[in-house]
């Protein structure tokens, strides 16, 4: 991989911090609003007690009020920082900037977030990767191709850091459901991710999981554990409407190819039961964990699943410690730990 090329790090390269952001509206939990701060303030705390945390807030009065709750909660301060700006939703997997790097620089990536192409509601969203690279103190640079802006949350793809990129043919090429790009091909995305994130291979799962809100975003579905490996959800229960298009995704990964040829390891990860709440199937998934610093965050769903699930990415993961957090508030919003965050790299 050329050396002067600005790359996308992995996940489990070193973190200066990672983007959350502090819900301020019950909308995209309803009737959660006071369950979901305290398990954000968790999450928070899981994350400052090994790499600092840049939370969004609202207004100075929320700010004021969150510093009261991480306090209460114990919470190492001197990893947390502020930046106020009112947001849409929470969301900073997908509103966030991605940070690409090349030796020792950095740059923000605005990837011109739409709101999933579902939702009116996102212009306060689209402010944050201006707001992230400010604070930051780097540049921003608008991801375009042929001079029209491309659309790509970063729930949608997950990397190596060696040239091979993650993403799903439901999200980014379905021609009439959430069209984040009109007409594009895969060739169109290679050559993006190409020159934007250092990537020349990139492996195409199909679906993603039911009930997921981006419609099929890959961060709930395949995930790098290392260069050469790749954790998969699988669902055992022919059926369950996930057993089709997860064993078709793990047919596909086991005939893929890395960057350098090989074939990657495969890591079967096992699904949750089905979480239905008021009528609607809510997308949990194991695959949505975060990797930081010295840890690795798992969502859990008080399910006889979850057991497993610790257990098997604590065995991708030896040199860090995995630790379970709850998921049954956070994922009623449709997504849990990794769609909230968004790593920036040292």
């Amino acid at each position: 991989m050329n050396k002067e090329q600005w790359i996308f790090p992995a996940e489990w390269e070193q973190q200066q911090a990672v983007l959350l952001c502090f819900p301020h509206n019950g909308n995209d939990w309803p009737g959660k609003y006071e369950a979901i701060q305290w398990a954000f303030v968790e999450f928070i705390k899981k994350v400052a007690s090994v790499e600092g945390v840049i939370v969004v807030v609202a207004s100075e009065k929320l700010k004021a009020k969150v510093i009261g709750l991480l306090e209460m909660a114990h919470v190492n301060m001197s990893h947390v920082s502020f930046m106020v700006h009112k947001t849409n939703r929470s969301w900073m997997r997908d509103s966030g900037p991605i940070i690409v790097k090349k030796g020792n620089e950095r740059q923000a990536l605005n990837f011109n977030f739409n709101g999933w192409a579902k939702y009116n509601n996102f212009k306060l969203d689209k402010a944050i990767p201006q707001k992230v690279a400010d604070f930051l103190n780097i540049p921003l640079t608008q991801v375009t191709y042929k001079g029209k802006p491309v659309i790509v949350e970063g729930g949608a793809i997950d990397v190596n850091g060696k040239g091979t990129l993650l993403t799903t043919e439901e999200c980014l090429l379905h021609p009439s459901i959430q069209v984040r790009n009109e007409g594009f091909t895969k060739a169109d995305y290679e050559t993006v991710f190409k020159e934007y994130l250092g990537v020349n291979n990139v492996i195409w799962l199909g679906n993603g999981v039911e009930g997921d809100d981006t419609h099929g975003h890959v961060d709930d579905l395949a995930r790098f554990v290392n260069e050469d490996t790749i954790i998969t959800v699988v669902e055992t229960n022919p059926d369950d409407a996930n057993y089709k298009p997860l064993q078709d995704n793990l047919k596909r990964l086991q005939e893929s190819k890395l960057e350098n040829g090989k074939t990657p390891n495969i890591v079967i990860l096992p699904m949750p039961k089905k979480l239905d709440f008021d009528g609607i199937r809510l997308p949990a998934s194991y695959a949505n964990f975060l990797i930081i610093n010295k840890a690795v965050l798992v969502p859990t769903f008080n399910d006889a699943n979850d057991r497993k699930a610790l257990n098997i990415i604590a065995e991708c993961f030896p040199n860090r410690e995995v630790i379970g957090i709850s998921a049954t508030d956070f994922i009623w919003g449709f997504g849990t730990l990794h769609c909230l965050s968004q790593q920036i790299p040292e």
